[in-house]
């Protein structure tokens, strides 16, 4: 499988309160891929490292096949960017802003681009200064998307848009990807925004990566399972990995599991223990059990977390 981005053993302390550590992912080719984590949990960090914005202090960065340090120009030409601020002349015109945008890249489409101006209601002499939230947001992607790069990366792309403007910006980035099979990464804090469009997903909390895995299987493996209450058992050696265990009242007990298959039950049945429902996790309380999992094992807690 050919990667876009790979980042093995990063490392790199922004203070003494925060740090990436050990950070290991790979963004397969033509891949949709979301990062998701809460606020503050090192995307936007990952990002800046990703695009040579900050030297890792361990650890290797390839984007786009190239090394970085040393290969960065080559893979930025290639690359377009949606940051988490935007960083436009708040003095030029949105025609202006195309111009000198288009200037810097060989590939630049601008009859895409005027295009796109009048599918994204943008008049060319409006001041970017007088644009609201969402005519910047749908401005910041249509001069990454215009220099047709092979990879995009956004981050927080939709934070704070109202649907409509959501609707009409992951339109042209879907109708992109389809017309040049491009590869995107984006990163969220909002779970049902990337289940949407994504086929592949990391989840990070802490300045590590907890799992990371194609979203159909995050969505299907994830699960709430009923079961006739027995304190004496424990998860050591399931083929499962247990998220959160809850005992609720009379004789039954509901554990939340990720990785579940069905032939599974049968490990309960192997111990006596009856399996009375087992039910879909939607995307978001799946992503809330595991980072429960995950901060409850690294605080010393018992609940187990596996990385893949």
């Amino acid at each position: 499988m050919s990667t876009a981005i790979e980042m093995k053993g990063l490392r790199y302390s922004a203070s003494r309160e925060f740090s990436i550590q050990d950070l290991t992912l790979k963004v397969p080719a033509g891949a949709l891929y979301g990062f998701l984590g809460p606020n503050g949990c090192g995307k936007t960090t990952t990002i800046r490292l990703l695009l040579g914005l900050l030297r890792p202090h361990a650890g290797t960065v390839r984007l786009l096949d190239r090394a970085l340090p040393a290969g960065l120009p080559d893979a930025l030409a290639r690359t377009g960017v949606v940051p988490d601020r935007p960083h436009l002349h708040r003095y030029l015109t949105v025609g202006d802003a195309l111009d000198f945008h288009g200037a810097f890249y060989p590939g630049w489409d601008d009859k895409w681009a005027r295009e796109l101006l009048g599918e994204f209601r943008l008049l060319p002499r409006q001041r970017i200064s007088k644009l609201s939230k969402g005519e910047t947001a749908k401005l910041m992607l249509l001069l990454a998307l215009c220099q047709m790069p092979e990879l995009l990366v956004l981050d927080e792309p939709m934070d704070g848009l109202d649907p409509v403007v959501r609707r009409d910006v992951l339109t042209a980035l879907l109708d992109y990807v389809s017309r040049r099979s491009a590869t995107v990464f984006v990163s969220s804090h909002l779970v049902h925004e990337l289940e949407r469009f994504c086929d592949w997903v990391g989840v990070m909390d802490r300045g590590r990566l907890v799992v990371e895995l194609p979203m159909e299987e995050f969505r299907n493996g994830n699960k709430r399972i009923r079961l006739a209450r027995s304190a004496s058992v424990e998860p050591s050696g399931a083929p499962f990995t247990l998220l959160a265990r809850e005992h609720q009242a009379g004789e039954v007990e509901t554990w939340a599991v990720r990785g579940w298959r069905p032939e599974m039950a049968g490990w309960f049945d192997q111990r006596g223990i009856a399996v009375r429902e087992v039910t879909d996790l939607d995307l978001e309380d799946g992503f809330v059990e595991l980072l429960r999992a995950f901060r409850a094992q690294h605080a010393g807690g018992e609940v187990p977390c596996s990385r893949q």
